[in-house]
């Protein structure tokens, strides 16, 4: 069967929920999502939720989160597989009909047995139903078998591995309904890949073996195949398949550590696919940019200081408001107070002196503890201790120099030299006390960026707490 000739791209994302979007499947709705809009195409979710036990609503849920903060939008409803169930034994009818599938009454037992006695003879241990072929059916349970072909080769035309072939005799009768009526997962996949018009299968490479499988139900049906795409699993930094002891996996992890949707987009991306040498590129760049052919076929590795680093460059890049609007919703994610409309208009005032070097919000919003702090603050330990008496008591005669001054850089700095020149001391000496005072901290942007962005009256009262060793309010 030939792959078909496509009009309108349509890629699909198909996982079975589990609790929480993992990374590697976040990446393959990435990729999904990218090609189809990159295209003009079609994106569809569909949710394999066969397993009761596991596919829970709220699972679901966490799976919509996910793909949600990613900005990864997918196109009309999301589908269930488990509702589709009737159709999937429909297509089974058909098959038993057009002779390309079979009921098989053979018991477990005897499927036991049947290996037992290959093994032992040193043959091969497919099972060969005796009924494939069988006419003189019983009143008894049975499954319905894909009627596979027994000679030749399955080749898989995939775009990012190659052809891939694999003898037919290698494969077995696979069950496609099972003695309850209920579809298995290669049956479903394929049916719901032709319904929804997919063109294009772009998915993880542990389901490569499933394709020649999936072909061959396509061929017996009748069905134009898809373009087949199996893209290469993420890794830990150690080379093995990524799991927990890598640490986040999660994609809501990624949200709660204070990674911006951007930056993860544009590093998600680029695990195991490249344009050159770009490592950081925005959304526009990537949708000119994304397709199968820069596809690598090695597993990527999960590296998080090139993430921090890609991070970092998109909150640079980002408009103040927009770094502002993703700050709240972290506070959300990460079960944190967020931030008053005063607070937030502060924050955007300073993210000129904050956002340069910040990797994430957390950092950001650590170096904004000068905004986000409501007075009389304690401030930590370090900063307690630039806040001796000595220190203190040049506060408080800097302080009276600031109420008349001209509130600019230029004349900000020439008070606060003087005053230190005064001392004795060099401007470095007094900024350290100047920034416990105006932030509670000692590693804070430029103490006059700070004075720029609360204004005089707070920075004034500020330092009348610290001159004053005032206490927590």
């Amino acid at each position: 069967m030939a792959t078909q000739t496509f009009g309108k791209v349509v890629t699909r994302f198909a996982p079975s929920p589990t609790g929480y979007l993992h990374i590697g499947g976040a990446r393959t709705a990435l990729f999904n999502w990218l090609y189809a809009r990159a295209n003009g195409g079609t994106f569809l979710l569909r949710i394999e939720d066969t397993d009761r036990a596991r596919s829970t609503p709220e699972a679901t849920a966490a799976i919509y989160k996910g793909l949600e903060w990613l900005g990864l939008d997918w196109d009309g409803d999301a589908i269930s597989q488990f509702e589709r169930a009737g159709r999937h034994a429909e297509v089974a009818g058909q098959m038993l009909e057009n002779g390309t599938a079979y009921k098989c009454f053979s018991t477990q037992d005897e499927i036991q047995a049947f290996r037992d006695a290959a093994k032992a003879e040193g043959r091969s241990t497919l099972f060969q139903s005796p009924w494939r072929d069988a006419t003189d059916l019983p009143d008894a349970p049975f499954v319905v078998r894909l009627k596979a072909p027994r000679d030749g080769v399955t080749v898989t035309k995939d775009a990012v591995q190659g052809d891939v072939t694999v003898r037919n005799d290698q494969l077995d009768d696979m069950v496609l309904l099972r003695s309850d009526g209920t579809p298995t997962y290669m049956l479903a996949v394929v049916v719901d890949d032709h319904d929804m018009g997919v063109t294009h299968v772009i998915r993880g490479d542990d389901h490569l073996n499933n394709a020649a499988r999936q072909t061959q139900i396509y061929t017996a049906m009748g069905w134009d195949l898809p373009v087949f795409a199996h893209i290469p699993l993420i890794h830990g930094e150690d080379g093995k398949k990524l799991s927990k002891r890598h640490g986040a996996v999660g994609v809501e992890e990624y949200a709660k550590l204070g990674y911006p949707a951007a930056a993860m987009r544009n590093y998600l991306t680029r695990l195991g696919w490249s344009h050159g040498d770009d490592e950081v590129f925005t959304d526009a760049q990537a949708l000119e940019w994304f397709g199968l052919d820069g596809i690598g076929k090695a597993p990527a590795r999960l590296d998080l200081k090139k993430l921090d680093n890609v991070s970092g460059h998109h909150i640079a890049m980002m408009e103040d408001s927009a770094i502002v609007h993703e700050i709240q919703a972290f506070l959300a994610v990460s079960e944190q107070p967020i931030l008053s409309q005063v607070q937030q208009e502060l924050l955007q005032k300073a993210m000129y002196c904050l956002k340069d070097r910040a990797r994430t919000f957390p950092v950001l919003l650590e170096k904004a503890h000068f905004v986000t702090a409501k007075r009389p603050f304690t401030p930590d330990d370090k900063a307690e201790k630039a806040l001796d008496s000595v220190s203190r008591g040049i506060l408080s005669e800097l302080t009276p120099h600031l109420q008349n001054a001209s509130w600019t850089r230029e004349a900000l700095e020439e008070i606060v030299t003087q005053t230190a020149e005064s001392k004795g001391l060099k401007m470095g000496k007094l900024a350290q006390p100047l920034r416990a005072a105006l932030a509670g901290r000692t590693v804070t942007p430029s103490v006059f960026d700070m004075m720029l962005v609360i204004g005089r009256d707070e920075t004034i009262a500020r330092l009348q707490d610290a001159s004053h060793g005032a206490p927590e309010g």
